[in-house]
């Protein structure tokens, strides 16, 4: 399996995640980012046409050569300075407070600890910095929870690692972040399709108490 999630799971990654409903949600999260910015699970760099011009540097972190290679032209279009300084978001090699914000895409999912690269972020963290997010993960719906279950096994040896069942508002929660989260399926998402498309993404904050997320979009029914 190796040489699957070494040569074949980046450019399924690239081209599931590549899409324009997956876009404008890359669009708004990234819209807030300002300064020094640390991205966690870079990937092919598909965040890199939405990053405004407030962020003066974007530091990558991801485990993938291949999906580093398949991110040179976006890195060359890009009027934001990129460089590669890490493959484990697990284990940060920064100094403390030493970004503005981080950005997590689709990264939760497939860490092998998210609790240890949320507490990453966290401490390389700025006070007043923010975390962003977008991210898969459990669907509120009995039904639909159960399928991700099922098919957990399955979605990790397929997809590098990648679980459906993790809870992303409760990962952040537990990790100390204040969140303020949307969390809905994906926009044209079919009924067989949920168990790979309920999101959330929104921004979080350090903070000592937790916070319920904000739901603002209901499940589609």
């Amino acid at each position: 399996m190796a040489w699957w999630t070494e040569r074949v799971v980046p450019r399924l990654v690239d081209a599931s995640l590549g899409n324009p409903a997956v876009d404008r949600l890359r669009e708004r999260v990234c819209a807030r980012l300002r300064g020094r910015v640390l991205e966690l699970g870079f990937g092919s760099g598909l965040n890199l046409p939405h990053l405004s011009p407030a962020v003066t540097a974007l530091d990558a972190v991801d485990p993938s050569d291949l999906a580093w290679q398949r991110s040179a032209g976006r890195r060359a279009a890009s009027q934001v300075p990129v460089r590669r300084v890490g493959l484990d978001g697990q284990r940060l090699e920064a100094d403390d407070a030493a970004y503005d914000a981080v950005l997590a895409t689709f990264v939760l999912c497939t860490v092998p600890s998210a609790t240890a690269a949320l507490a990453e972020a966290r401490r390389v963290l700025r006070p007043g910095g923010t975390l962003h997010v977008l991210e898969h993960g459990l669907a509120p719906e009995t039904g639909v929870a159960r399928w991700q279950r099922r098919l957990d096994p399955l979605q990790r040896r397929v997809a590098g690692g990648c679980h459906l069942s993790r809870d992303t508002a409760a990962l952040l929660a537990d990790a100390g972040f204040e969140v303020s989260l949307e969390q809905h399926y994906l926009e044209g998402t079919p009924r067989l399709g949920r168990p790979w498309a309920y999101l959330s993404h929104g921004v979080a904050t350090p903070g000592a108490g937790q916070k319920l997320p904000r739901l603002v979009s209901p499940p589609s029914r």
